[in-house]
């Protein structure tokens, strides 16, 4: 069962967006590294590695929105053990590749998919760690 390990909340204002989110729910922010223009969003803590320290705990990302596609709302993300087995079981079941899979520096593999309802779900398939 491939379960949620990620989320991520577009802004069209990002002051604004970590403001509410920060007050409301105590969520911290940082950015990523590099010229990424994404942010870490954290609704629980985490340890050195930034994993969360709860069991079940996840957190997420922000980005600015786009006018459509799909940077339009937010998408939860699943992991999967392959993004490329995956979006193939996806097409089969009657979705669509929005995204195909793509690297992510030395982390994993990201790909976003479209449910047969138009809903966008992400794709993560975490490289194993040595």
């Amino acid at each position: 069962m491939d379960r949620v390990c990620h989320f991520e909340v577009p802004y069209s204002d990002k002051s604004r967006m970590e403001t509410f989110y920060s007050n409301v729910f105590g969520w911290q922010f940082q950015p990523a590294p590099g010229d990424v223009p994404y942010t870490f969003a954290f609704s629980t803590e985490v340890d050195e590695n930034f994993c969360p320290k709860e069991p079940g705990g996840i957190n997420g990302g922000t980005y600015e929105r786009g006018e459509e596609g799909p940077s339009a709302s937010p998408v939860l993300v699943l992991e999967v053990k392959s993004c490329e087995q995956r979006v193939k079981d996806v097409e089969a079941a009657g979705g669509s590749v929005v995204i195909p899979p793509n690297p992510v520096g030395d982390m994993g593999v990201y790909a976003q998919v479209k449910d047969t309802e138009d809903n966008i779900i992400g794709l993560w398939e975490p490289l194993p760690r040595g």
